[in-house]
């Protein structure tokens, strides 16, 4: 085995760098023997790229089932082999996962079978921390795509077995750490879903006000688009822009500056604090915002509704907390399912209807409970 020298990089002296070809056996697709009824004939575990996510498959559920060989382009590959996801759309490709159990897999993956002296779960872990290198290995072309023959030329830092064995520990305690938040994060949504069920239909009241609670349109309680970017706006001037891709679920996750005259043709939605922006190109991503960020010169982009909470009929967090609720969303759906494209317009925006409290402070009241929740 031909080991590259570690005179130049900053590992410890007992570490080597090596081709990843020379230390497992990289393989995707082909046939399996019939020797192997089992795959053949019965339900088998199906992993595409698709369920290549980072993690390791410890179970069937997380992959699909077929009734025994579909394609012949395919593999059974054993426990503790290494996938990698070689095409895909988006972050797909360059993504790994390591098999719990037996599962088949085809030409769209490469299976790693790690050698006597590397450790399948520290592989695992390598191939993670390196996601944007193998991106980089990329084929270029009409599609991005990675192959068997660049995954054997990756290079690996190979540590000693037992130093792999601590390195590995160490991350899979992490992981189990950040596994057990998420599975804490999921319960407090459960719960605040449920508190929204109840808060939002008027079925818990948090202000001894009385008073019936009504069905009103959107178009009744906000204006809807107020301001938008006219052609005539001058050519120099400076935004900042929030596309749809910059917004997931009440988090703004970045803004780009943008010069009216380069900037892209979607940009034409003006902002103010305290505007809620409702997704409507893919509603059913959630791509909501209430933007009470100081952000000065906001524009955002035209697949969104700007919502502006009329002072004397709604709180704009109210408005916000419908738009994750079930009522907002089941008319949604009804409308996505006789459109062709996954989008509503502004009317329809305009038209949705939604239950409200008899006054503005109760609404306001229960803005802040959930508020308070995220």
């Amino acid at each position: 085995m031909r080991f590259t020298p570690v005179l130049t990089r900053m590992f410890p002296n007992d570490w080597y760098v090596a081709p990843l070809g020379e230390l497992a056996t990289i393989r995707s697709g082909g046939t399996p023997s019939r020797s192997t009824p089992a795959y053949w004939g019965g339900d088998i575990p199906w992993v595409t790229t698709g369920e290549v996510k980072g993690a390791t498959i410890t179970t069937a559920q997380e992959c699909i089932t077929r009734k025994g060989l579909e394609r012949s382009a395919a593999r059974l590959e054993r426990t503790g082999t290494i996938l990698i996801a070689l095409y895909g759309q988006g972050p797909t490709r360059g993504r790994v996962a390591r098999l719990g159990i037996e599962a088949a897999t085809n030409q769209a993956c490469a299976a790693i079978a790690p050698r006597s002296a590397l450790l399948s779960e520290f592989l695992f872990h390598f191939l993670i921390g390196n996601y944007d290198s193998l991106r980089g290995l990329s084929n270029k072309g009409s599609q991005d795509n990675l192959s068997g023959a660049l995954i054997k030329r990756f290079e690996i830092s190979v540590p000693p077995i037992p130093e792999q064995c601590a390195i590995s520990e160490a991350l899979s305690d992490a992981d189990r750490l950040l596994g057990e938040m998420k599975a804490l994060i999921a319960k407090k949504r459960a719960v605040k879903q449920a508190v929204m069920q109840l808060l939002l239909t008027g079925k818990t009241r948090l202000l001894d006000v009385g008073g019936e609670w009504e069905m009103k349109q959107i178009n009744n309680l906000a204006t809807v688009d107020p301001e938008n970017l006219s052609s005539s706006t001058d050519p120099d001037f400076s935004f900042n822009y929030i596309s749809l891709e910059q917004v997931d679920a009440g988090r703004l996750l970045g803004v780009s500056v943008e010069v009216f005259r380069t900037a892209p043709s979607r940009a034409r939605r003006v902002l103010r604090h305290d505007d809620v922006l409702m997704s409507t190109v893919r509603p059913n991503l959630m791509a909501h915002l209430h933007f009470t960020s100081q952000i000065p010169l906001a524009v955002c982009s035209t697949g969104f509704a700007v919502l502006r909470a009329r002072p004397d009929a709604a709180n704009a967090g109210y408005l916000f907390a419908h738009l994750f609720g079930y009522v907002v969303n089941s008319r949604i759906e009804r409308i996505l399912a006789g459109s062709n494209y996954p989008a509503i317009s502004s009317r329809d925006v305009r038209m949705i209807e939604l239950p409200c409290p008899p006054t503005v402070a109760e609404q306001t009241a229960i803005a802040a409970v959930l508020s308070d929740m995220d």
